[in-house]
């Protein structure tokens, strides 16, 4: 494919994505689900495919994927979950995979135990882009967003260090209990550390990222460094990457500058969006690849193997955290709370609507077809690898049926189970830490009052105390409408709203003007965006409402 065509493609699959988003924003159908299916399409009519391949993805594409989803997430709700977090990530990782290897050897003619195992690997992570996606929109408590996003930046580190032993000993036909068991804990140690190590790094580097630009290039940079530092010592590139960005976004309110956060933000978003848009829309044009190579087996065979993979992947995670639930109170999955809760309800288990959540929630995508894609098509004696082609379709008919049939179906769920947020007690909690906020910017002027100052100090001191009294009054209304309100929503205030859309009408006049002046030749482009800059900034400041 020459680069021109090459070019086409890319800028094609830039205007679908960028034309299904603005279907999903309208529609509140997962873009995920969208994309793949437009991929489906595409890849059935006359023309030629890109084909997904497994190190780009694995070397290019996962890596800033998961290192921005670290960085949104957050270290401490993590932790807070760590129990329920690792009995999803690695535990319900593990057991898929060997039951799905069991059944394999028992009911799939000709197939191996470490063959299953790896096909198990490639299809136990979840891939929470959709379920998040849908779930954030819909309103899901933040308790089961945490635990999903933990789940997906931790799942994958595990299936991948499984599908290495698993296809080692598939294409050795040796096999060391002790041996995997030491390998498997060597690589996730050594992922972590590699992690830590390049957090710290970037730490170190912290005072050279005031330049917005410099911050950019740095962290654009470390989820590659992070990988490739990893992969070099043979540990987890993928845990690495995940811990660094958990740690980095971690420091970063403390250690970077607002200028640095506000255009690092913007482009991660950027990234990230047009990223997971052309993977999606690339995972469903791998459909004639994956059946071209179906014609030798026979159609019971397909059926059994497909049954087996897409049951043990529907059922096992409902049942699995059913049964943690009737463990002992130290062992199950639990969710963690708001720390300032008593011990007992912050210690919850999940109930019934929490767990048909987080079960429909585990949607598969872009890590389990790059997984099953880098099994080897030779072992090391030179035969084919078993079943391969036969692998390759359970793995894509589990993407689909979770990503689409999970994806298209998790909103109206959710409504279902009347799973909210409970939005007042977030207002709550933001604008008594706007008000604590206030409070120590009041404290620092009484000390910067005390210091020596001359009259303009004092003028300018004594606007800044008004303004701030100012916000600290509105702060208190606030609370004290949210403390009389019995809904869990936020209350709307008419003077609020009032003042908003009066404040975005001046904004709007503002800019208008100043693009009069630059249009009649007073005003310079560079002082158009300059001042245009100011405003912009102030207008992100106000929450975001719907235009009339």
């Amino acid at each position: 494919m020459s680069v021109e065509t090459t070019l086409l493609f890319i800028l094609a699959g830039v205007a679908v994505v960028v034309a299904i988003r603005w279907i999903a924003d309208r529609t509140g159908l997962p873009a995920a689900a969208l994309l793949t299916l437009i991929g489906i399409l595409y890849a059935v009519l006359p023309g030629p495919n890109i084909e997904l391949e497994p190190v780009v993805v694995l070397t290019l594409v996962l890596p800033p994927l998961l290192y921005n989803a670290a960085l949104d997430s957050s270290l401490l709700d993590i932790r807070r979950n760590l129990r329920t977090v690792i009995s999803l990530s690695v535990v319900l990782v593990v057991v898929t995979a060997l039951l799905i290897g069991l059944g394999f050897s028992l009911w799939v003619a000709g197939a191996t135990m470490a063959a299953g195992v790896a096909l198990g690997a490639a299809v136990a992570p979840p891939d929470p882009v959709a379920a998040l996606a849908v779930g954030k929109k819909v309103g899901l408590p933040h308790n089961i967003v945490t635990l999903i996003q933990g789940e997906g930046l931790l799942n994958d580190a595990t299936a991948l260090t499984l599908l290495t032993v698993a296809v080692n000993v598939a294409s050795s036909g040796h096999f060391s209990f002790g041996h995997t068991v030491l390998e498997f804990f060597v690589s996730a140690g050594g992922g972590v550390i590699a992690g830590i190590v390049v957090a710290y790094a970037n730490r170190a580097s912290r005072p050279i990222q005031r330049d917005p630009l410099i911050a950019n290039a740095i962290s654009l940079s470390t989820p590659f460094l992070a990988y490739v530092i990893a992969e070099e010592v043979h540990v987890s590139g993928v845990l690495a990457v995940v811990v660094a960005g958990l740690i980095v976004g971690h420091d970063t309110p403390r250690l970077s500058s607002g200028a640095s956060r506000l255009q690092v933000a913007a482009v991660w978003r950027l990234v990230d969006f047009l990223l997971e848009g052309l993977v999606f829309l690339l995972i469903g044009q791998q459909l004639p690849r994956v059946i071209d190579g179906l014609s030798e087996y026979k159609t019971s065979t397909i059926v059994i193997a497909v049954s087996i993979t897409v049951g043990v992947v529907l059922l096992l995670r409902p049942l699995f955290l059913l049964v943690t639930q009737k463990l002992p109170a130290s062992m199950h999955a639990r969710l963690g709370g708001d720390p300032e809760e008593n011990a007992i309800k912050r210690d919850r288990a999940l109930n019934g609507r929490e767990i048909t959540a987080l079960s429909w929630a585990g949607t598969r995508g872009v890590i389990t077809l790059a997984a099953v894609f880098i099994i080897p098509a030779k072992t090391d004696d030179g035969a084919n690898f078993p079943d391969l082609d036969l692998l390759l379709f359970c793995a894509f008919v589990v993407v689909l049926v979770t990503l689409v049939g999970q994806g298209l179906t998790f909103a109206p769920l959710v409504r279902m189970l009347g799973l909210r947020a409970n939005k007042s007690d977030k207002a709550r909690q933001r604008n008594e830490a706007r008000s604590a906020s206030v409070r120590a910017a009041m404290d620092r002027l009484e000390e910067i009052q005390q210091d020596e100052h001359d009259d303009a100090d004092d003028q300018a001191i004594e606007t800044m105390r008004k303004q701030l009294n100012h916000r600290l009054e509105r702060y208190l209304r606030r609370i004290d409408l949210l403390d009389q309100s019995d809904s869990d929503e936020v209350p709307v205030s008419p003077q609020y709203e009032a003042a908003l859309r009066v404040r975005r009408a001046v904004i709007d006049a503002q800019r208008e003007e100043l693009i009069r002046w630059r249009d009649a030749g007073t005003l310079d482009d560079e002082g158009l965006r300059v001042l245009e800059r100011e405003l912009d900034h102030e207008e992100r400041l106000l929450p975001d409402r719907p235009r009339a």
